[in-house]
């Protein structure tokens, strides 16, 4: 017998599968359904038709459903048919919506929405909060005993949920673990991989070569970005090993509330016990010429507390941070916006700079300053954030 899935009052957009093969006479399902009213035979043709793709002939189907649609009830019957000891080898995908265009090593990521990887309720609207990234988590969000649920159901997500502008991440399990959530996470081509608990350089590299081997097996040439997540003492000590350790990295991180319990301190407002580890990883991916983007802000209730965190990471020199919520996200992208005065000075730097070329002049003057090289550059990068934004045409 194999189970998977969740029902109950409290459970939305999900179901409860129980796969019982001690049964002879050919498939029986009993249903029940919120919309059975509306659905019942569709519900009852998918089942048929997943029970017929993985080759079974004779079981009894039970389930509870909550409003499930499709993707999900493919990834729960596939679940509960794997937990049987049936279906492995079998991909039971969904319908898919068209891939949005590739994402780019640079693109903007002040914002980064977690949703629990094995809650589907949290799938379908997700995009609406406009986060840039949206990161369907297989790791601290997902129960031990439901990481092959999880996988299932990610692994679908991504095929059949149209997460509009928002990048498409997966946080996959710390390693080994989170090597075999590849297998089913790389196939639906994510955007960008979260990797957890980052210690050393040859962690991503493990990454990074196993979803370039799954890849290739597909036929597959879309890239795939990484964003290994410093976590430890040992990390932060290691970090530009490992922000340099792959060409397919894009971004760096820190994830303070495991970080603050391996230095056995507790985690303030004030953030001054960690302040050097942000600082070390700022450093890092700057060295490394990848985006530094720093942890979550855990306190919801502290909305003031938010902003005041916000900008002074974007002081330090984060390009963006994580979010718990999405009430958090309009106060994030607020302190990672660049102001109009900042804007309008970066504009005339780098109007003055293409001036003086096209004069053939090595040296850029605006009024009675001498601009120099990493004025002009620092000076472009935030025009093309304000670009990225929608605040510069």
């Amino acid at each position: 017998m194999g189970v998977a899935g969740q029902a109950g009052p409290e459970v939305r957009s999900d179901l409860h599968v129980c796969i019982d093969i001690d049964h002879s006479d050919g498939i029986e399902i009993e249903l029940e359904s919120r919309v059975k009213p509306y659905y019942e035979n569709s519900i009852r043709l998918q089942i048929k038709q997943l029970a017929e793709t993985i080759g079974i002939r004779h079981a009894r189907i039970t389930i509870q459903d909550e409003g499930a649609l499709p993707f999900t009830i493919s990834a729960r019957f596939e679940a509960a048919a794997r937990r049987t000891g049936l279906g492995h080898g079998s991909r039971l995908l969904p319908d898919k919506v068209p891939l949005p265009p590739p994402s780019t090593r640079d693109r903007l990521r002040r914002s980064r929405l977690y949703i629990p990887g094995n809650q589907p309720k949290y799938f379908i609207n997700a995009a609406l909060h406009g986060a840039d990234i949206v990161i369907l988590d297989l790791e601290d969000s997902v129960h031990a005993r439901e990481k092959d649920a999880a996988r299932l159901l990610v692994r679908n997500a991504l095929c059949a949920v149209d997460f509009l502008r928002c990048e498409r991440a997966v946080r996959i399990n710390q390693l080994p673990l989170g090597l075999h959530d590849l297998e089913e996470i790389v196939p639906e081509s994510p955007d960008l991989i979260l990797i957890p608990k980052v210690e050393t350089p040859q962690q991503v590299l493990d990454v990074s070569r196993k979803a370039a081997a799954v890849k290739e097996s597909f036929g597959l040439t879309r890239p795939i970005w990484l964003m290994p997540i410093i976590e430890s003492a040992l990390g932060i000590e290691k970090a530009y090993e490992i922000a340099s350790a792959s060409e397919e990295i894009a971004a760096l991180t820190i994830g303070l509330e495991d970080y603050t319990r391996d230095l056995d301190v507790t985690k303030t407002e004030a953030g001054l016990e960690s302040l050097f580890a942000r600082q070390r990883v700022i450093n890092a991916a700057r060295a490394a010429r990848v985006q530094a983007i720093d942890s979550v802000f855990g306190d919801l209730s502290d909305m003031e507390g938010l902003k005041t965190w916000a900008a002074r990471s974007h002081a330090l020199g984060f390009e963006g941070m994580g979010c718990v919520h999405p009430c958090q996200i309009p106060i994030i992208h607020e302190a990672f916006v660049p102001t109009a005065l900042e804007i309008e000075n970066a504009v005339r730097i780098v109007d003055a700079y293409r001036e003086a070329q096209s004069k053939g002049l090595g040296v850029v003057s605006l009024g009675s300053k001498m601009i120099d090289a990493p004025v002009v550059q620092r000076a472009s990068e935030l025009v093309a954030r304000a670009q990225a934004i929608g605040l510069l045409k």
